[in-house]
């Protein structure tokens, strides 16, 4: 089935489908389901095209998902970085920006880079 450009799975029930839309998670998409009156407890597979229709219609007037807010998260990063705040810098330096430590345990972010040198001393080859 697809919905909101998305293909979703068939064999799950329809709250856990919803789900695998970007922007939508557990508690959304049962409050999506609670509002257009849909059983949550439906397997995706199982719903008729109003069901779909509704589905699809709640989802685009209430909520931003996939491209639409992917792109405004982007827009909000950009605005940071342009006036120069402080999550701005740590977005442009590729530091954690909330509050993480950075003395260790800051590999997500900074990807697995080793800057630190092992002994100095280079190993012998064997003959």
């Amino acid at each position: 089935m697809r919905l909101v450009g998305i293909n979703i799975p068939d064999n799950k029930k329809i709250k856990v489908s919803l789900a695998y839309v970007y922007g939508i998670g557990q508690t959304t998409a049962e409050a999506i389901l609670r509002s257009t009156g849909i059983n949550a407890e439906k397997l995706a597979k199982d719903l008729n095209p109003a069901e779909v229709a509704k589905l699809q219609s709640e989802i685009d007037k209430n909520y931003r998902v996939e491209g639409i807010l992917r792109q405004t998260i982007k827009q909000n990063i950009e605005r940071l970085k342009d006036i120069k705040s402080y999550r701005g810098m740590r977005h442009i330096r590729r530091l954690p920006v909330r509050g993480q430590r950075t003395k260790t345990n800051s590999r997500t972010v900074r990807g697995n880079v080793r800057k630190t040198a092992g002994s100095g001393r280079r190993k012998v080859e064997l003959k």
